[in-house]
């Protein structure tokens, strides 16, 4: 795994003398997988005094709700509206995660107060580096959970293939990763067996 320098190096020094949750589920899967129907239900089920999902792409959308007077609330769904700004936001973070890979990681987990939880659900898990930088600061308390769904599933969820963002790496440089400790298919199959699966990953720990 690639080591992170400055800014990386003070974020693992501050982790450590904060309270660590007993669990971390990283999740993945791409657009219309059903990523985050599934994370909040789980949320539900775990009780929300327990847990927390924690959206990488947070401090992204924040920035932008900020700076262009758009509706947060609406960025943070899955709906049509973030669409409307997907690109702009992704290419705007790229930039960021340049100079710190681990960057939006340690924002969104400050950002929803998270050390006081558990069961941290990270809901958007995109890139290796994603996992690198939690499992470098809290190893075997992190699980990655891979969501899969047909794409014509996905297509009667409203997915259509977008060029500059469907075949960018906010979508698939995940595809080559094979070691997950939970990999589901979620075609519209019965979600108390995806919740099943989960919740015995969570008792491992």
């Amino acid at each position: 795994m690639a080591t992170g320098v400055g800014t990386n190096d003070r974020c693992a020094i501050n982790l450590e003398q904060r309270c660590k949750p007993r669990v971390i589920l990283l999740f993945s899967g791409k657009r219309k997988s059903g990523k985050d129907y599934i994370t909040n239900i789980l949320q539900e089920r775990l009780g929300y005094e327990s847990s927390v999902i924690i959206k990488l792409s947070g401090p992204i959308k924040s920035h932008w709700a900020k700076s262009l007077g758009l509706d947060m609330d609406q960025l943070l769904g899955d709906g049509e509206y973030k669409e409307n700004y997907r690109y702009e936001m992704a290419k705007w973070g790229e930039n960021i995660r340049k100079k710190d890979y681990g960057y939006f990681c340690h924002a969104a987990i400050d950002m929803c107060n998270a050390y006081s939880k558990s069961v941290w659900i990270v809901s958007d898990v995109r890139r290796k580096t994603d996992v690198e930088w939690f499992v470098q600061n809290f190893g075997e308390t992190c699980k990655t959970i891979r969501i899969v769904s047909d794409d014509v599933i996905r297509k009667k969820r409203g997915w259509m293939f977008v060029p500059g963002i469907d075949d960018s790496e906010t979508e698939c440089d995940l595809d080559d990763m094979n070691k997950w400790d939970l990999k589901v298919t979620n075609n519209n199959e019965n979600i108390e067996v995806i919740l099943q699966q989960i919740s015995k990953l969570i008792s491992k720990n």
